[in-house]
């Protein structure tokens, strides 16, 4: 898969650059209380290397080869926080769908929008036919954007993702190639 850029009318997905660790950096840091519940990669000594290595194994992935991860940034150019797929599974044709917002960001739908870029460009650019969305039940910012992207409820996985050696039950979301309603 190629990483192309997208637009809306306030954020664009991007490939990551050489040049975000900075700022990947700033944002994870900025984040880290609202983050490290759901995101234990995002923790209290998340250092300038910890960016670096995320951008570097991150800007050139292997077209087709893995998981494909985006920056998600204002028309301006400031870093948002970041999206992408993971888990892809080309047999089956499914992969996970999974984002972040930096706190100072969230609430005005960004998340939800570059969730709708992610689908919209997996869709036309790959063979993928279902994205899931995994949340974990806690988490209600993230279940609101997998409802407002589109994402259909589908159930209760028991004990579905280890967060900081805790278990917790998660939540199941789909997007579909074929789904009308998206």
């Amino acid at each position: 898969m190629i990483p192309v850029s997208s637009d809306t009318s306030d954020i664009r997905i991007r490939p990551y650059q050489e040049d975000d660790v900075e700022r990947l950096y700033e944002a994870a840091r900025e984040s880290v209380a609202d983050m490290q519940p759901w995101m234990p990669w995002c923790h209290a000594d998340y250092s300038r290397k910890d960016a670096e290595a995320w951008v570097v194994a991150n800007c050139r992935p292997a077209e087709g080869q893995g998981d494909t991860n985006f920056v998600i940034e204002s028309i301006a150019g400031r870093l948002l926080g970041g999206c992408g797929l993971n888990r892809l599974d080309p047999s089956h044709r499914t992969a996970n769908l999974g984002y972040w917002l930096r706190t100072s960001a969230r609430g005005r739908g960004a998340a939800t929008s570059a969730t709708t870029l992610v689908r919209d460009h997996a869709f036309d650019n790959t063979h993928l036919d279902r994205l899931e969305i995994v949340v974990a039940v806690g988490n209600s910012a993230s279940q609101r954007v997998a409802v407002r992207a589109g994402a259909v409820r589908e159930g209760l996985l028991r004990q579905a993702l280890l967060l900081n050696d805790q278990r917790h039950d998660a939540i199941l979301y789909s997007l579909l190639r074929s789904d009308p309603t998206q």
